[in-house]
């Protein structure tokens, strides 16, 4: 193992109950990261999700993938606890198995570009394996001011621009 969740929580700002990352086992710093997230029935979701035939939330499958992707992303950054990444879209997402209490995810994310403070990452999440996601990240890099609030600049996710 190469990041356990104290080395993790030393570069991403997520604590509980949203910090989706158990551990990384491998790392090409700038190319790409395996990490792992331990599915159990202690998690706080699945008291409603689905009572009696637990599912993880496919949303939080794509955020674990999301923060393990930013994970790396943020490794390389000089400054990193002054910025933030924003999910900025996620596209070809597809959920080829349900994930449930015992399972554990292994998620591999690569990059794709990384461009200014846009980044684009390819991801895969397994159990035992067998694909259960895959989809295609964005993010946005932002600054965090003095006050801990993000900029709102030209760098900011609110200023992507929209395709019509």
């Amino acid at each position: 193992m190469l990041l356990d969740s104290i080395g993790i929580q030393k570069i991403l700002p997520h604590r509980y109950p949203f910090l989706l990352v158990d551990a990384i086992e491998e790392m090409e710093p700038k190319k790409r990261i395996v990490g792992i997230k331990n599915v159990t029935i202690n998690e706080y979701f699945f008291q409603g999700h689905f009572p009696g035939k637990p599912v993880m939330p496919g949303v939080l499958i794509i955020e674990s993938m999301a923060q393990i992707g930013g994970l790396l992303l943020l490794l390389d950054i000089a400054d990193r606890d002054n910025k933030l990444l924003y999910m900025a879209g996620i596209d070809y997402a597809r959920f080829r198995r349900p994930v449930i209490p015992g399972d554990q995810l292994r998620v591999e994310a690569n990059v794709l570009s990384f461009k200014g403070p846009f980044c684009k990452i390819a991801a895969w999440a397994r159990v035992n394996g067998e694909l259960a996601v895959e989809a295609t990240l964005m993010c946005a890099m932002v600054d965090i001011k003095a006050d801990g609030t993000p900029e709102r600049s030209t760098n900011s996710v609110a200023h992507v621009p929209v395709k019509k």
